[in-house]
Protein backbone atom coordinates (compact mmCIF):
# COMPACT_ATOMS: atom_id res chain seq x y z
CA UNK A 1 0.00 0.00 0.00
CA UNK A 2 1.40 3.41 -0.95
CA UNK A 3 1.15 6.36 1.40
CA UNK A 4 0.60 9.90 0.07
CA UNK A 5 1.34 11.79 3.29
CA UNK A 6 4.23 13.66 1.63
CA UNK A 7 2.27 14.58 -1.49
CA UNK A 8 1.76 18.30 -2.03
CA UNK A 9 -1.54 19.97 -2.90
CA UNK A 10 -0.46 20.08 -6.55
CA UNK A 11 0.31 16.34 -6.47
CA UNK A 12 -3.13 15.61 -5.01
CA UNK A 13 -4.82 17.81 -7.61
CA UNK A 14 -3.03 16.08 -10.50
CA UNK A 15 -3.82 12.70 -8.93
CA UNK A 16 -7.51 13.57 -8.81
CA UNK A 17 -7.63 14.69 -12.46
CA UNK A 18 -5.21 12.10 -13.93
CA UNK A 19 -4.47 9.21 -11.56
CA UNK A 20 -1.79 7.62 -13.75
CA UNK A 21 0.13 10.87 -14.26
CA UNK A 22 -0.23 11.84 -10.63
CA UNK A 23 1.01 8.46 -9.41
CA UNK A 24 4.02 8.63 -11.75
CA UNK A 25 4.88 12.08 -10.40
CA UNK A 26 4.69 10.97 -6.76
CA UNK A 27 6.78 7.84 -7.44
CA UNK A 28 9.47 9.89 -9.23
CA UNK A 29 9.69 12.29 -6.29
CA UNK A 30 10.01 9.34 -3.90
CA UNK A 31 12.89 7.86 -5.90
CA UNK A 32 14.62 11.23 -6.07
CA UNK A 33 14.39 11.66 -2.29
CA UNK A 34 16.06 8.24 -1.85
CA UNK A 35 18.93 9.22 -4.15
CA UNK A 36 19.47 12.44 -2.25
CA UNK A 37 20.50 10.45 0.85
CA UNK A 38 24.04 10.60 -0.57
CA UNK A 39 25.42 14.09 -1.08
CA UNK A 40 27.89 12.77 -3.68
CA UNK A 41 24.95 11.31 -5.63
CA UNK A 42 23.30 14.67 -6.11
CA UNK A 43 23.84 17.39 -8.69
CA UNK A 44 24.34 20.39 -6.45
CA UNK A 45 26.99 23.09 -6.35
CA UNK A 46 29.33 21.10 -4.10
CA UNK A 47 29.85 18.36 -6.70
CA UNK A 48 29.96 20.67 -9.71
CA UNK A 49 33.67 20.01 -10.36
CA UNK A 50 33.46 16.22 -10.10
CA UNK A 51 33.65 14.16 -13.29
CA UNK A 52 31.80 10.85 -13.44
CA UNK A 53 32.03 9.31 -16.93
CA UNK A 54 30.64 5.79 -17.32
CA UNK A 55 33.81 4.43 -18.96
CA UNK A 56 35.94 1.36 -18.40
CA UNK A 57 39.52 1.60 -17.14
CA UNK A 58 41.18 2.05 -20.54
CA UNK A 59 38.52 4.35 -22.02
CA UNK A 60 38.89 6.68 -19.03
CA UNK A 61 42.46 7.51 -20.08
CA UNK A 62 42.12 7.02 -23.83
CA UNK A 63 41.99 10.68 -24.82
CA UNK A 64 44.63 11.94 -22.36
CA UNK A 65 47.10 9.07 -21.99
CA UNK A 66 49.66 10.47 -24.44
CA UNK A 67 49.49 13.99 -22.95
CA UNK A 68 49.76 12.59 -19.43
CA UNK A 69 52.96 10.78 -20.41
CA UNK A 70 54.48 13.88 -21.95
CA UNK A 71 53.64 16.07 -18.96
CA UNK A 72 54.89 13.44 -16.54
CA UNK A 73 58.22 13.30 -18.37
CA UNK A 74 58.46 17.08 -18.34
CA UNK A 75 57.95 17.17 -14.57
CA UNK A 76 60.55 14.47 -13.99
CA UNK A 77 63.01 16.35 -16.21
CA UNK A 78 62.47 19.76 -14.64
CA UNK A 79 60.73 19.45 -11.25
CA UNK A 80 63.11 18.23 -8.51
CA UNK A 81 60.39 16.70 -6.31
CA UNK A 82 58.97 14.69 -9.22
CA UNK A 83 62.43 13.29 -9.95
CA UNK A 84 62.88 12.59 -6.25
CA UNK A 85 59.59 10.68 -6.11
CA UNK A 86 60.65 8.49 -9.02
CA UNK A 87 63.99 7.78 -7.37
CA UNK A 88 62.34 6.90 -4.05
CA UNK A 89 60.00 4.39 -5.69
CA UNK A 90 62.69 2.75 -7.85
CA UNK A 91 65.31 2.64 -5.10
CA UNK A 92 62.89 0.96 -2.71
CA UNK A 93 61.31 -1.42 -5.22
CA UNK A 94 64.48 -2.46 -7.06
CA UNK A 95 67.46 -1.34 -5.00
CA UNK A 96 70.52 -3.27 -6.13
CA UNK A 97 68.24 -5.62 -8.05
CA UNK A 98 65.75 -8.42 -7.42
CA UNK A 99 67.95 -11.52 -7.24
CA UNK A 100 67.05 -14.71 -9.15
CA UNK A 101 67.71 -18.29 -8.08
CA UNK A 102 67.12 -21.57 -9.94
CA UNK A 103 64.76 -24.06 -8.31
CA UNK A 104 63.86 -27.64 -9.10
CA UNK A 105 63.43 -31.09 -7.59
CA UNK A 106 66.66 -32.22 -9.25
CA UNK A 107 69.39 -30.38 -7.34
CA UNK A 108 72.10 -31.33 -9.83
CA UNK A 109 70.09 -30.01 -12.79
CA UNK A 110 69.25 -26.80 -10.91
CA UNK A 111 72.90 -26.16 -10.06
CA UNK A 112 73.96 -26.81 -13.66
CA UNK A 113 71.35 -24.35 -14.96
CA UNK A 114 72.33 -21.76 -12.35
CA UNK A 115 75.95 -21.81 -13.55
CA UNK A 116 74.75 -20.77 -17.02
CA UNK A 117 71.66 -18.62 -16.47
CA UNK A 118 72.69 -16.51 -13.46
CA UNK A 119 75.98 -15.22 -14.98
CA UNK A 120 74.05 -14.55 -18.19
CA UNK A 121 71.56 -12.36 -16.29
CA UNK A 122 74.40 -10.55 -14.51
CA UNK A 123 76.09 -9.63 -17.81
CA UNK A 124 75.08 -7.15 -20.49
CA UNK A 125 74.73 -10.04 -22.95
CA UNK A 126 71.03 -10.24 -22.09
CA UNK A 127 70.40 -6.71 -23.39
CA UNK A 128 69.65 -6.32 -27.08
CA UNK A 129 71.75 -3.12 -27.03
CA UNK A 130 74.53 -4.55 -24.80
CA UNK A 131 74.15 -1.65 -22.38
CA UNK A 132 72.38 -3.13 -19.32
CA UNK A 133 72.45 -6.23 -17.19
CA UNK A 134 69.24 -7.59 -15.73
CA UNK A 135 69.44 -5.55 -12.50
CA UNK A 136 69.79 -2.34 -14.52
CA UNK A 137 66.86 -3.42 -16.69
CA UNK A 138 64.73 -3.71 -13.56
CA UNK A 139 65.54 -0.11 -12.61
CA UNK A 140 64.75 1.14 -16.14
CA UNK A 141 61.46 -0.77 -16.18
CA UNK A 142 60.46 0.61 -12.78
CA UNK A 143 61.39 4.15 -13.81
CA UNK A 144 59.36 3.80 -17.00
CA UNK A 145 56.30 2.39 -15.25
CA UNK A 146 56.41 5.31 -12.82
CA UNK A 147 57.01 7.91 -15.52
CA UNK A 148 54.84 6.62 -18.39
CA UNK A 149 52.53 4.19 -16.62
CA UNK A 150 53.65 1.21 -18.72
CA UNK A 151 56.60 -0.23 -20.61
CA UNK A 152 57.31 -3.10 -23.03
CA UNK A 153 59.94 -5.84 -22.99
CA UNK A 154 60.50 -7.77 -26.23
CA UNK A 155 62.10 -11.19 -26.62
CA UNK A 156 64.65 -11.42 -29.42
CA UNK A 157 65.93 -14.89 -30.34
CA UNK A 158 69.47 -14.94 -31.77
CA UNK A 159 71.24 -17.67 -33.73
CA UNK A 160 74.80 -16.82 -32.68
CA UNK A 161 76.56 -20.07 -31.82
CA UNK A 162 78.94 -18.21 -29.50
CA UNK A 163 76.14 -16.72 -27.42
CA UNK A 164 75.77 -18.03 -23.88
CA UNK A 165 72.02 -18.28 -24.45
CA UNK A 166 70.07 -17.54 -27.65
CA UNK A 167 68.14 -14.75 -25.95
CA UNK A 168 68.15 -10.95 -26.02
CA UNK A 169 65.68 -8.68 -24.24
CA UNK A 170 64.84 -5.21 -25.57
CA UNK A 171 63.14 -2.60 -23.37
CA UNK A 172 60.85 -0.26 -25.34
CA UNK A 173 58.88 2.78 -24.26
CA UNK A 174 55.14 2.43 -24.63
CA UNK A 175 55.24 5.05 -27.41
CA UNK A 176 56.27 2.22 -29.74
CA UNK A 177 52.69 0.89 -29.79
CA UNK A 178 51.03 1.68 -33.11
CA UNK A 179 47.56 3.04 -32.32
CA UNK A 180 46.67 3.47 -36.02
CA UNK A 181 46.10 -0.27 -36.61
CA UNK A 182 42.43 -1.10 -36.12
CA UNK A 183 42.15 -4.80 -36.97
CA UNK A 184 44.02 -7.90 -38.05
CA UNK A 185 41.74 -10.40 -39.73
CA UNK A 186 38.76 -10.91 -37.45
CA UNK A 187 40.72 -9.69 -34.42
CA UNK A 188 40.25 -6.16 -33.09
CA UNK A 189 43.32 -4.01 -32.44
CA UNK A 190 42.93 -1.28 -29.80
CA UNK A 191 45.81 1.10 -29.16
CA UNK A 192 48.26 -1.30 -30.75
CA UNK A 193 47.11 -4.36 -28.77
CA UNK A 194 45.46 -7.19 -30.71
CA UNK A 195 42.68 -9.19 -29.05
CA UNK A 196 41.40 -12.60 -30.12
CA UNK A 197 37.93 -12.28 -31.66
CA UNK A 198 36.48 -15.22 -29.70
CA UNK A 199 38.18 -15.18 -26.30
CA UNK A 200 39.23 -11.53 -26.00
CA UNK A 201 42.72 -12.63 -24.93
CA UNK A 202 45.71 -10.57 -26.09
CA UNK A 203 47.43 -12.39 -28.95
CA UNK A 204 49.74 -9.74 -30.39
CA UNK A 205 51.22 -6.26 -30.23
CA UNK A 206 51.75 -3.88 -33.14
CA UNK A 207 55.06 -2.16 -32.51
CA UNK A 208 56.87 0.60 -34.37
CA UNK A 209 60.39 -0.32 -35.45
CA UNK A 210 61.58 3.07 -34.20
CA UNK A 211 60.38 5.46 -31.55
CA UNK A 212 57.92 7.96 -33.13
CA UNK A 213 59.87 10.79 -31.51
CA UNK A 214 63.31 9.57 -32.58
CA UNK A 215 65.85 12.13 -33.79
CA UNK A 216 67.29 9.84 -36.46
CA UNK A 217 67.21 11.02 -40.05
CA UNK A 218 66.16 7.52 -41.16
CA UNK A 219 63.02 7.44 -39.09
CA UNK A 220 60.22 5.20 -40.30
CA UNK A 221 56.73 4.79 -38.90
CA UNK A 222 56.42 1.20 -40.06
CA UNK A 223 55.06 -1.22 -37.47
CA UNK A 224 55.09 -5.00 -37.30
CA UNK A 225 53.10 -7.59 -35.38
CA UNK A 226 54.86 -9.28 -32.45
CA UNK A 227 53.20 -12.34 -30.86
CA UNK A 228 52.05 -11.82 -27.28
CA UNK A 229 54.32 -14.67 -26.16
CA UNK A 230 57.33 -12.50 -27.09
CA UNK A 231 56.10 -9.37 -25.29
CA UNK A 232 55.95 -8.41 -21.63
CA UNK A 233 53.57 -5.51 -20.99
CA UNK A 234 54.39 -4.15 -17.53
CA UNK A 235 51.99 -1.73 -15.83
CA UNK A 236 50.03 -1.26 -12.61
CA UNK A 237 46.53 -2.72 -12.78
CA UNK A 238 44.00 -0.89 -10.62
CA UNK A 239 40.66 -1.84 -12.22
CA UNK A 240 39.20 -5.05 -13.69
CA UNK A 241 39.87 -5.41 -17.40
CA UNK A 242 42.56 -2.70 -17.40
CA UNK A 243 45.16 -3.20 -20.12
CA UNK A 244 46.82 0.22 -20.22
CA UNK A 245 48.62 2.10 -17.49
CA UNK A 246 48.77 5.79 -16.61
CA UNK A 247 51.69 7.74 -15.10
CA UNK A 248 51.89 7.49 -11.33
CA UNK A 249 52.09 11.29 -11.14
CA UNK A 250 48.64 11.66 -12.73
CA UNK A 251 46.73 12.29 -9.44
CA UNK A 252 49.32 14.84 -8.24
CA UNK A 253 50.53 16.30 -11.53
CA UNK A 254 48.60 19.57 -11.20
CA UNK A 255 49.74 19.98 -7.58
CA UNK A 256 53.38 19.40 -8.54
CA UNK A 257 53.20 21.90 -11.39
CA UNK A 258 51.61 24.53 -9.14
CA UNK A 259 54.23 23.91 -6.45
CA UNK A 260 57.00 24.37 -9.00
CA UNK A 261 55.48 27.66 -10.15
CA UNK A 262 54.96 28.75 -6.55
CA UNK A 263 58.57 27.96 -5.68
CA UNK A 264 59.91 29.87 -8.68
CA UNK A 265 57.66 32.84 -7.83
CA UNK A 266 58.97 32.91 -4.28
CA UNK A 267 62.57 32.77 -5.50
CA UNK A 268 61.88 35.67 -7.87
CA UNK A 269 60.23 37.58 -5.05
CA UNK A 270 63.33 37.13 -2.92
CA UNK A 271 65.51 38.37 -5.76
CA UNK A 272 63.38 41.48 -6.08
CA UNK A 273 63.43 42.09 -2.34
CA UNK A 274 67.24 41.86 -2.41
CA UNK A 275 67.45 44.54 -5.09
CA UNK A 276 68.75 47.33 -2.82
CA UNK A 277 70.23 50.16 -4.86
CA UNK A 278 70.68 53.91 -4.74
CA UNK A 279 68.95 56.17 -7.25
CA UNK A 280 70.47 59.64 -7.64
CA UNK A 281 68.43 62.40 -9.29
CA UNK A 282 70.58 64.36 -11.70
CA UNK A 283 71.00 68.08 -11.47
CA UNK A 284 70.63 70.66 -14.25
CA UNK A 285 73.91 69.50 -15.86
CA UNK A 286 72.76 65.87 -16.11
CA UNK A 287 74.54 62.78 -14.85
CA UNK A 288 78.35 62.90 -14.44
CA UNK A 289 80.68 61.62 -17.14
CA UNK A 290 82.81 58.51 -16.48
CA UNK A 291 86.42 57.91 -17.57
CA UNK A 292 85.25 56.73 -21.00
CA UNK A 293 83.27 59.85 -21.65
CA UNK A 294 79.96 58.09 -21.12
CA UNK A 295 77.26 59.58 -18.91
CA UNK A 296 76.49 57.33 -15.92
CA UNK A 297 72.77 57.22 -16.53
CA UNK A 298 70.27 54.47 -17.18
CA UNK A 299 67.84 52.64 -14.95
CA UNK A 300 68.59 49.51 -16.96
CA UNK A 301 71.85 49.27 -14.97
CA UNK A 302 69.96 48.87 -11.71
CA UNK A 303 71.54 46.01 -9.73
CA UNK A 304 72.01 45.09 -6.05
CA UNK A 305 74.44 47.54 -4.42
CA UNK A 306 74.65 49.78 -7.51
CA UNK A 307 74.30 53.54 -7.80
CA UNK A 308 72.54 54.73 -10.91
CA UNK A 309 71.60 58.20 -12.08
CA UNK A 310 68.37 59.38 -13.61
CA UNK A 311 67.90 61.99 -16.23
CA UNK A 312 66.42 65.28 -15.19
CA UNK A 313 62.73 64.99 -14.61
CA UNK A 314 62.78 61.23 -14.05
CA UNK A 315 61.53 59.79 -10.77
CA UNK A 316 61.58 56.24 -9.53
CA UNK A 317 59.14 54.70 -7.08
CA UNK A 318 60.11 51.41 -5.46
CA UNK A 319 57.55 48.84 -4.41
CA UNK A 320 57.92 46.97 -1.16
CA UNK A 321 57.66 43.24 -1.89
CA UNK A 322 55.66 41.19 0.63
CA UNK A 323 57.48 38.94 3.06
CA UNK A 324 57.61 35.23 2.38
CA UNK A 325 56.18 34.02 5.67
CA UNK A 326 54.10 30.99 4.65
CA UNK A 327 56.58 29.39 2.25
CA UNK A 328 57.55 26.50 4.54
CA UNK A 329 53.96 25.70 5.46
CA UNK A 330 52.72 25.72 1.87
CA UNK A 331 55.60 23.63 0.56
CA UNK A 332 55.37 21.12 3.41
CA UNK A 333 51.63 20.55 3.03
CA UNK A 334 51.97 20.35 -0.74
CA UNK A 335 54.77 17.79 -0.55
CA UNK A 336 52.83 15.68 1.93
CA UNK A 337 49.84 15.68 -0.42
CA UNK A 338 52.04 14.60 -3.32
CA UNK A 339 53.64 11.86 -1.23
CA UNK A 340 50.24 10.49 -0.21
CA UNK A 341 49.04 10.51 -3.81
CA UNK A 342 52.04 8.42 -4.90
CA UNK A 343 52.17 6.10 -1.89
CA UNK A 344 55.43 7.11 -0.21
CA UNK A 345 56.22 8.99 2.98
CA UNK A 346 56.58 12.74 3.12
CA UNK A 347 60.01 12.37 4.75
CA UNK A 348 61.32 10.26 1.87
CA UNK A 349 60.01 12.75 -0.69
CA UNK A 350 61.24 15.93 0.98
CA UNK A 351 64.37 14.53 2.64
CA UNK A 352 63.41 16.46 5.78
CA UNK A 353 63.97 14.34 8.88
CA UNK A 354 64.00 17.20 11.36
CA UNK A 355 60.68 16.25 13.00
CA UNK A 356 60.98 12.46 13.13
CA UNK A 357 62.38 9.93 15.56
CA UNK A 358 62.71 6.15 15.47
CA UNK A 359 59.08 5.48 16.42
CA UNK A 360 57.51 8.00 14.06
CA UNK A 361 59.78 7.03 11.16
CA UNK A 362 59.05 3.33 11.67
CA UNK A 363 55.30 3.96 11.88
CA UNK A 364 55.43 6.07 8.74
CA UNK A 365 57.39 3.40 6.89
CA UNK A 366 54.94 0.58 7.68
CA UNK A 367 52.39 1.71 5.09
CA UNK A 368 55.04 2.61 2.53
CA UNK A 369 56.70 -0.79 3.00
CA UNK A 370 53.40 -2.50 2.21
CA UNK A 371 53.14 -0.43 -0.96
CA UNK A 372 56.70 -1.33 -1.91
CA UNK A 373 56.04 -5.04 -1.34
CA UNK A 374 52.92 -4.81 -3.51
CA UNK A 375 54.81 -3.07 -6.32
CA UNK A 376 57.62 -5.61 -6.10
CA UNK A 377 55.44 -8.70 -6.16
CA UNK A 378 52.56 -7.63 -8.41
CA UNK A 379 54.39 -5.50 -10.95
CA UNK A 380 58.11 -6.10 -11.18
CA UNK A 381 58.36 -9.77 -10.18
CA UNK A 382 55.03 -11.09 -11.53
CA UNK A 383 55.09 -9.20 -14.83
CA UNK A 384 58.76 -8.59 -15.67
CA UNK A 385 61.12 -10.86 -13.72
CA UNK A 386 58.96 -13.96 -14.06
CA UNK A 387 58.58 -13.34 -17.80
CA UNK A 388 62.29 -12.89 -18.41
CA UNK A 389 63.00 -15.92 -16.21
CA UNK A 390 60.62 -18.00 -18.31
CA UNK A 391 62.38 -16.82 -21.48
CA UNK A 392 65.79 -17.63 -19.98
CA UNK A 393 64.72 -21.17 -19.08
CA UNK A 394 63.33 -21.66 -22.59
CA UNK A 395 66.62 -20.46 -24.07
CA UNK A 396 68.56 -22.76 -21.75
CA UNK A 397 66.53 -25.75 -22.93
CA UNK A 398 67.18 -24.79 -26.57
CA UNK A 399 70.90 -24.56 -25.89
CA UNK A 400 71.08 -27.86 -23.96
CA UNK A 401 72.23 -30.95 -25.82
CA UNK A 402 70.00 -33.29 -23.83
CA UNK A 403 66.67 -33.24 -22.02
CA UNK A 404 66.55 -30.86 -19.07
CA UNK A 405 64.68 -31.68 -15.87
CA UNK A 406 61.79 -29.35 -14.93
CA UNK A 407 63.18 -26.10 -13.52
CA UNK A 408 61.79 -22.89 -12.10
CA UNK A 409 63.04 -19.53 -10.90
CA UNK A 410 62.52 -17.82 -7.54
CA UNK A 411 63.02 -14.10 -6.96
CA UNK A 412 64.27 -12.41 -3.82
CA UNK A 413 63.59 -8.69 -3.53
CA UNK A 414 65.91 -6.34 -1.71
CA UNK A 415 64.86 -5.61 1.85
CA UNK A 416 64.35 -2.06 2.94
CA UNK A 417 67.15 -0.51 4.96
CA UNK A 418 66.76 -1.15 8.68
CA UNK A 419 65.96 1.97 10.68
CA UNK A 420 67.67 0.71 13.84
CA UNK A 421 69.43 -2.67 13.36
CA UNK A 422 70.25 -2.96 17.07
CA UNK A 423 66.53 -3.15 17.81
CA UNK A 424 65.15 -4.85 14.70
CA UNK A 425 67.61 -7.75 14.29
CA UNK A 426 67.10 -9.11 17.85
CA UNK A 427 63.35 -8.97 17.23
CA UNK A 428 63.78 -11.08 14.06
CA UNK A 429 65.91 -13.62 15.94
CA UNK A 430 63.31 -13.94 18.70
CA UNK A 431 60.57 -14.45 16.11
CA UNK A 432 62.49 -17.33 14.52
CA UNK A 433 63.36 -18.90 17.89
CA UNK A 434 59.73 -18.71 19.01
CA UNK A 435 58.61 -20.56 15.90
CA UNK A 436 56.63 -17.62 14.53
CA UNK A 437 58.67 -17.62 11.33
CA UNK A 438 61.32 -19.68 9.58
CA UNK A 439 64.94 -18.71 9.12
CA UNK A 440 64.60 -19.00 5.34
CA UNK A 441 61.56 -16.73 5.30
CA UNK A 442 63.33 -14.05 7.31
CA UNK A 443 66.44 -14.32 5.15
CA UNK A 444 64.35 -13.78 2.02
CA UNK A 445 62.56 -10.87 3.72
CA UNK A 446 66.00 -9.32 4.22
CA UNK A 447 66.76 -9.68 0.51
CA UNK A 448 69.05 -12.69 0.99
CA UNK A 449 69.00 -16.07 -0.74
CA UNK A 450 68.86 -18.90 1.86
CA UNK A 451 70.61 -21.34 -0.50
CA UNK A 452 73.47 -18.91 -1.07
CA UNK A 453 73.85 -18.29 2.67
CA UNK A 454 73.85 -22.03 3.43
CA UNK A 455 76.47 -22.70 0.78
CA UNK A 456 78.68 -19.84 2.00
CA UNK A 457 78.41 -21.02 5.61
CA UNK A 458 79.57 -24.50 4.59
CA UNK A 459 82.47 -22.96 2.66
CA UNK A 460 83.39 -20.80 5.66
CA UNK A 461 83.35 -23.81 7.96
CA UNK A 462 85.54 -25.82 5.57
CA UNK A 463 88.05 -23.02 5.11
CA UNK A 464 91.21 -23.78 7.18
CA UNK A 465 91.72 -21.43 10.09
CA UNK A 466 95.20 -19.95 10.65
CA UNK A 467 97.09 -21.09 13.72
CA UNK A 468 97.12 -18.67 16.69
CA UNK A 469 100.90 -18.16 16.42
CA UNK A 470 100.79 -17.18 12.73
CA UNK A 471 101.48 -13.53 11.90
CA UNK A 472 98.43 -11.32 11.72
CA UNK A 473 96.27 -13.49 13.97
CA UNK A 474 96.74 -11.82 17.31
CA UNK A 475 100.30 -12.11 18.52
CA UNK A 476 101.38 -8.93 16.78
CA UNK A 477 98.55 -7.00 18.35
CA UNK A 478 99.42 -8.30 21.81
CA UNK A 479 103.10 -7.51 21.27
CA UNK A 480 102.21 -4.03 20.08
CA UNK A 481 100.08 -3.45 23.17
CA UNK A 482 102.81 -4.74 25.50
CA UNK A 483 105.40 -2.50 23.90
Amino acid sequence: MMHFSNASLLDRAILAVSPVRGLTRIQAKARASILMNYDAGGMGRRVKGMKAPATDADAASLGSRRLLRQRSRDLIRNAPFAKRAQSVVTNNVVGAGIAPSITGSNKTAADAAAKVILPFLESTEIDAHRAMNFATMQSVVCNSVFESGEVLAIRRTVSDANATLPLRVEILEIDHLDSTVQSHGDNEVIDGIEYDAETGVVVGYWIFQQHPGSATRKRTLKSSRVPASDVLHIRRIDRPGQMRGVPWLAPVMVTLAEMRDYQEAQILKQKISALLAGVVESGPDGPPVDENGQRASGLDKLAPGAFVYTDEGQKVTFTTPPRVDDYNVVMRLGLWAVAMGIGITGESLSGDLSNVNFSSMRAGRLEMDKNVETWQEQILIAQFCAGVGRWALDAYRLKATRRVAPLGMAWTAQRRALIDPTKEIPAIIKKVEAGLSSLSREQRAMGLDPDTIARERVEDAARPKPAPDEPGVGNETQQGNSS
